[in-house]
């Protein structure tokens, strides 16, 4: 989507470097794709009368719904569903539950069953998707782990005072549930939250905890995208990382960032694809998405550092075990 930029983007950028390091020509086209469901279905349209296929000899697709796209040799990578139209129907949905709407979502689910099986092989970035993947529409699926770019840029110095959850400002990824625990902290904890905001309304949202519950000692908030290196700076000097999505669709990149900075993470048990990588009291803390539980979660890694230490540690080995490189994926997307 134009001017906003998250996982789905950095996925298809990096792919793009990736590709090309390992001596593959490519082109990416990027297709604006808005979520106003009178218009979806047309643009979806639109999308399958794109004809690229006497252009390139393999066409990956990434982001719901480009494998609608026709190519004799296509692969897909599939980041997520319109989920909306599935797993958060009747939640977070931007389809109006009405007869129209109805046909809308529909229309999504029927395109979906048709467009990916036409796929030579289908990927995906977590168990968690390729679990839903098989739930809504009965497709098998490899999963195929997203690394970071230039992960050796992140580094660990001594651990401050605060906890760092950088992501865009949105309700699913519960910013306002990490603002809510800082009110039951014992310890000197801090917290800092940094990523551009979907809406202002959103941004407002959490900025109001703050401000209700006096907070304003204890939280920083950053309304912005921050630079790589004030990033990189940020983990590496934080105590570790929060990251507490609601059913994420992967690990998401912040929990890659924070063991390549050599950090434990927070996240809790119903935060989806984060669980594949955070193990409870080993390389990070899985808990209940309760505001209390989450500032004990966060006191115990305050007042016990060298535990801290050593669990992020533990989670940067746990990364190299799993082989989350980008060898494995250019060797898999287009072998």
């Amino acid at each position: 989507m134009p001017f906003i930029m998250g996982g789905g983007e950095l996925i298809v950028d990096w792919l793009d470097k990736a590709l090309q390091k390992y001596g593959h020509t490519t082109e990416v086209i990027k297709i604006p794709f808005h979520l106003y469901a009178p218009e979806m279905v047309e643009q979806m349209l639109a999308l399958r009368l794109l004809d690229v296929k006497e252009y390139a000899d393999l066409l990956i697709a990434i982001r719901t719904p480009s494998y609608i796209i026709d190519h004799p040799n296509k692969v897909v990578w599939f980041i997520h569903h319109h989920r909306q139209a599935y797993d958060l129907w009747g939640t977070y949905q931007d389809v109006p539950n009405t007869p129209e709407g109805l046909r809308i979502r529909e229309t999504i689910i029927q395109a979906d069953n048709r467009y990916l099986r036409q796929a030579k092989k289908i990927y995906t970035n977590s168990r968690v998707v390729s679990e839903r993947l098989k739930k809504f529409n009965n497709i098998d699926s490899e999963v195929l782990y997203p690394p970071l770019m230039d992960a050796e840029q992140y580094c660990c110095e001594k651990a401050g005072d605060y906890f760092f959850y950088p992501s865009r400002i949105t309700m699913l990824k519960r910013q306002y549930l990490a603002i809510e625990s800082m009110k039951y902290t014992r310890s000197n904890a801090k917290l800092i939250v940094a990523g551009h905001p979907d809406t202002p309304e959103q941004f407002q949202y959490i900025k109001t905890i703050i401000e209700r519950e006096h907070l304003q000692d204890k939280v920083k908030l950053i309304g912005n995208w921050i630079s790589q290196e004030e990033k990189i700076e940020l983990f590496a000097r934080s105590l570790g990382c929060i990251f507490i999505p609601l059913d994420e669709d992967s690990y998401g990149y912040v929990t890659l960032e924070a063991y390549h900075s050599r950090k434990p993470v927070i996240t809790c048990s119903d935060s989806g694809g984060t669980l594949e990588l955070v193990e409870n009291g080993v390389n990070g803390r899985v808990v209940q998405s309760d505001p209390k539980i989450i500032a004990m979660a966060m006191d115990d890694l305050f007042n016990y550092r060298s535990v801290a230490a050593r669990m992020g540690q533990t989670g940067y080995e746990k990364l190299t075990s799993m082989n989350i490189t980008w060898d494995h994926v250019v060797e898999k997307l287009t072998g």
